[in-house]
């Protein structure tokens, strides 16, 4: 499948132009523009570029750490299953990465405590 770069870059201009102050935390889940990306970098879907991402851990009012969520069925150590929201999801734990803000679309909840430190030492096992 052909990537679409171009249209992506055109999106990201308006991003970047973005001025907002979200209101965002750690175990948050939100709609986040991942954009088009190399190879076997994670991409966004639907018109704004957008995946599910979980926010690992908050630097400041402006970046995050972050890992992209799938529904896809994933098998291996790169991969963790949970349910969110009634639905099976994947944390794609080897495409952990900073996140600004203005990529940050909608909020679509908060992942339970115990589901979180889970996906924690997970990606710490991996590192």
């Amino acid at each position: 499948m052909k990537k679409d770069f171009d249209k992506w870059n055109e999106h990201k201009k308006t991003i970047d132009s973005i001025n907002t102050d979200l209101y965002f935390y750690e175990r948050d889940i939100w709609w986040c523009s991942l954009g088009i990306n190399v190879g076997f970098e994670q991409d966004g879907k639907n018109e704004y570029f957008t995946r599910p991402v979980l926010v690992l851990k908050k630097f400041s009012k402006d970046v995050f750490i972050g890992v992209p969520l799938s529904t896809s069925n994933k098998e291996g150590r790169y991969y963790f299953k949970f349910n969110f929201q009634e639905q099976k999801s994947n944390a794609l734990l080897s495409q952990v990465r900073l996140f600004d803000t203005k990529s940050l679309k909608d909020k679509l909840g908060r992942l339970p405590k115990n589901i979180f430190k889970e996906i924690r030492q997970k990606i710490k096992d991996l590192l």
